[in-house]
């Protein structure tokens, strides 16, 4: 479990700006510390439960110390098998969509730490929900894994091009996903409880 936080980490958790944690650090509100030798600043997570508490933001998010996943696939069979093992691995909470509508809709409200996105929705191309997503900087953390059955290098560069982080060609092994995701947010590969 986490034990110390960055500010975007903070702000996520407590489902603020990046902007009102760090005015509450550099305010006293929130105490916390400096990386020696830079303008970085830590909040450990006692300290940060108890501000959540004294402000009365809900602390699931914080409890809970899972990251949060969304998976987008119109392939019902995929996205269960995806869930699963993200679930199975213990650190993940998931939520899933089968188009890019209800994905949308879902990433304001649910703020995953990383969406897995099928490039070939029914209702909307995975290029234009990387741009949507990448449009709004409060989303600047979301991870983003592409996955398509489509081969175009071109492709593939122009969903880098629009945000995306990461991209994996179906069909492919379930665990190689989890691992792709355990790198992108800096977690332990294989760091099951």
């Amino acid at each position: 479990m986490k034990t110390v936080f960055t500010t975007g980490e903070a702000a996520k958790i407590c489902n603020v700006s990046q902007q009102t944690i760090i005015r509450c650090f550099d305010s006293g509100q929130l105490k916390g510390f400096r990386v020696p030798g830079s303008r970085f600043r830590r909040i450990p997570r006692d300290i940060l439960y108890k501000f959540m508490k004294d402000n009365g933001i809900p602390t699931d998010a914080l409890e809970s110390g899972k990251r949060k996943a969304l998976v987008v696939d119109d392939d019902r069979d995929l996205v269960s098998l995806m869930t699963d093992v993200l679930e199975a691995d213990g650190r993940f909470e998931v939520r899933s969509a089968n188009n890019g509508f209800d994905a949308g809709m879902m990433v304001r409200d649910y703020r995953p730490d990383v969406i897995v996105l099928d490039v070939m929705l029914p209702d909307i191309n995975g290029k234009e929900v990387c741009q949507r997503v990448r449009s709004d900087n409060s989303l600047d953390d979301v991870k983003i894994i592409c996955i398509s059955g489509m081969v175009e290098a071109d492709k593939i560069a122009e969903l880098r091009d629009a945000g995306a982080n990461d991209f994996l060609q179906k069909p492919f092994e379930v665990e190689t996903l989890l691992q792709r995701i355990c790198r992108h947010l800096d977690m332990e590969v294989g760091d099951a409880r």
